[in-house]
């Protein structure tokens, strides 16, 4: 059962299709929830990006991500932009995920995402986490694919700007990018935060949830 309420988050699954997704979906989260709940166990699957600078920085990114955090990550070498034609390899890694963690929450790109390995691994997820709460992030694009979120995680201005910062330090292959930015970054968490009457916050879609507002 999907319990919401006041227990304590001590697990967490973060899932990525490529590395940065994580980050960028998800960073100002994982951030709040280390700093607040020094210790959380944090199991990373990131399908894309294994053996080389890409890994390297995803390592980083996600240490300082999740400050304090037992955080465990795995980085794979399927072919970006090609999920759909790995589809076997991509669910194993899930099941493989599964076998070793049983999260408080799961992190995930959303279902509706326009681009094929995010919206791929997120509809892969339910088939292995069950009853488990997912909040999909996440990510501007040229697609313009941004929806209208369910929930959200308020970011204190403070974990607003040390994420941008984090983005910045520890992704430098993807500077170059045009929508790769802090007024991207910023521009979307201070919409968000209008949005929950918050400064900043990350928004998440939810496609099930079982309440438990009895206890």
């Amino acid at each position: 059962m999907i319990r919401l309420g006041s227990g304590r988050l001590d697990r967490v699954v973060a899932v990525g299709a490529h590395c940065d997704d994580i980050a960028i979906g998800a960073g100002g989260t994982l951030l709040t929830m280390c700093l607040a709940r020094p210790g959380t166990r944090v199991d990373a699957l990131v399908l894309s990006g294994g053996g080389g600078e890409r890994e390297e920085e995803e390592r980083a990114a996600l240490a300082a991500f999740c400050p304090g955090a037992d955080l465990r990550l795995t980085v794979l070498k399927l072919p970006d932009g090609r999920l759909p034609a790995h589809w076997e390899e991509a669910k194993s890694a899930v099941e493989e995920l599964r076998a070793r963690t049983e999260p408080d929450v799961i992190l995930a790109p959303r279902t509706d995402d326009a681009h094929q390995d995010h919206r791929g691994l997120a509809r892969l997820l339910p088939t292995a986490f069950r009853d488990h709460l997912v909040l999909g992030y996440e990510i501007v694009k040229w697609d313009g694919d941004l929806g209208r979120p369910t929930a959200y995680q308020p970011l204190s201005p403070e974990v607003a700007e040390q994420k941008v910062r984090l983005l910045q330090e520890h992704y430098p292959s993807q500077r170059h990018r045009p929508w790769y930015d802090r007024e991207a970054f910023l521009g979307l968490a201070r919409v968000r935060g209008i949005e929950c009457h918050a400064r900043y916050a990350e928004a998440f879609a939810v496609t099930k949830l079982t309440l438990d507002l009895g206890e």
